[in-house]
């Protein structure tokens, strides 16, 4: 679990740097035109970097930070679909799948185990009790 958290949470935090001071090449490599002002996607790096934060408070102490993955599981979760229907009507290249999974769809299969563990993890009744 603490792996699984870490990563995304690493992934989170280079990503969403990566979106407030390199979003020109960003764009470029992804063969994208920049969004005019840059202002949305610098915002967008922000809430990326905060859920990256958020992944590292939920390894440190998951029954307290439970509702901050559970947040990120259905932020992946609307990113994959709003995605798959971009991809699908022809606004976003098919190619950018890759980029989808390795961001966002890769990690609800463990965020839902994770989820599903701090919750019977909370409700075990403490030792002595």
């Amino acid at each position: 679990m603490t792996l699984v958290l870490r990563t995304a949470g690493y992934w989170n935090l280079l990503a969403g740097l990566s979106m407030m001071l390199f979003y020109h090449e960003g764009f470029e490599a992804l063969g994208a035109t920049k969004p005019s002002p840059a202002l949305s996607i610098q915002v967008l790096g922000v809430l990326v970097a905060l859920f990256g934060w958020g992944y590292h408070l939920v390894a440190a102490d998951p029954v307290r930070n439970r509702n901050l993955l559970m947040l990120g599981f259905w932020s992946k979760a609307a990113a994959t679909l709003f995605s798959a229907a971009y991809i699908a009507v022809g606004r976003l290249p098919w190619w950018f799948t890759l980029v989808v999974f390795l961001a966002d769809t890769v990690y609800l299969p463990p965020f839902f185990v994770i989820l599903r563990e701090i919750d019977q993890a909370a409700e075990a009744p403490s030792p002595g009790h």
